[in-house]
This record gives C-alpha cells, sequence and structure tokens, in this order.
C-alpha cells in the first residue's frame, strides 16, 4: 500500500470529511485528475470526483444529477485501485451502491452525510492534519456547513469559463467561415 499521497488527495478527503464543501472536493481532485490522465488510478480519481458531485446533487434535491454521478462512480471505482488509495474499497463502494440503489426506489429517499472510510492510519494522520492547519472540525454535518457551502456552484467566479466557450464559439464561427 502507498504510504504517500497527493496533497490535492489529502485536500480532498479533509473538504470531504470537514467542510462538507462538496463543490470544492470536485475542484481540487479535477485539476489533478486532468494532470494524470492515462495513468492506472485516472478512473479511480475521475470515480472520487464524481462521488462528491453526487453527494453535492443529493443534498441540493438534485435525484436524477446524484444517481448519475454515482452509476457512473461505481463504474469506474473498484476496490483494488480505492484500497491503493488507503480506503475501505469494499465498504465504500458497498455504501455507494446502498446510496444509488435506495435513490432510485424512493426519490424521497433523504440526504444524510457519507464518509469515506479511511482504512490507512497514516493518510487519516495527514488529513486530521490539514483540518487542524485549516480550522476545521472532522466530521462536521452539512447542517453545521452552511448555504454557501450547500449552494457552492451559485457564488463561484465564472468569468474564466464564460471567456473559454466565448473563446471557442469564435473560433467555430471562423472554422465555418473559412470551409465555405
Amino acid at each position: 500500500m502507498a504510504t504517500s499521497y497527493p496533497l490535492s488527495y489529502i485536500s480532498y478527503l479533509s473538504e470531504f470529511h470537514a467542510t462538507r464543501d462538496y463543490f470544492e472536493c470536485h475542484e481540487l481532485l479535477e485539476e489533478y485528475w486532468k494532470a494524470h490522465q492515462g495513468e492506472e488510478l485516472t478512473g479511480t480519481w475521475h470515480g472520487l470526483i464524481q462521488i462528491a458531485v453526487g453527494c453535492y446533487h443529493h443534498r441540493r434535491g438534485n435525484r436524477g444529477g446524484a444517481l448519475k454521478m454515482w452509476t457512473s462512480a461505481l463504474q469506474r471505482l473498484s476496490d483494488h485501485h480505492l484500497v491503493q488509495l488507503g480506503l475501505d474499497g469494499t465498504e465504500l463502494l458497498a455504501e455507494l451502491q446502498r446510496r444509488r440503489d435506495a435513490l432510485e426506489e424512493d426519490a424521497a429517499f433523504p440526504y444524510s452525510d457519507m464518509d469515506l472510510p479511511i482504512r490507512d492510519p497514516k493518510l487519516q494522520e495527514a488529513c486530521l492534519a490539514e483540518c487542524a492547519k485549516q480550522g476545521w472540525r472532522w466530521g462536521l454535518p452539512s447542517k453545521e456547513a452552511g448555504e454557501d457551502v450547500i449552494h457552492r456552484h451559485l457564488t463561484r467566479d465564472r468569468s474564466e469559463v464564460v471567456g473559454a466557450r466565448a473563446q471557442a464559439a469564435l473560433e467555430r464561427q471562423r472554422s465555418i467561415g473559412r470551409s465555405e
């Protein structure tokens, strides 16, 4: 089992368990995932992102979004790779499947905070140290996280995304003009 983990992963786990800011979890791990395409754990990083996004959707009442993310995460994640990342893969996959199935069967299945079962004591220690450094409390319930965390996508600065989309649209228009 690996004894060192990427800082992005430690930050992801710390946010996941201490701030319950699933949107930030997605942002933290997405950068790492994109920078490590084609590597052995690429699909696992993507699956962990999808767990956080699924939690974000479920907490906000977006059943379809949660189902889509968790279904995809279950397809990407494997016990073997989760164990490599210091987690109890069997327990995590069973909990994710249980939540996905319950939400599929009952649209009113209530949101509850999810914990990722950390098996490696060194990883747990690194996460707790990060929480202490940030002044966060491990295991903070979502109801104490605040509305800004629950609705994070409404408050983020999207100017970079909007600019990139506008530039892409302009490039498409130029290429259409050249092909005519």
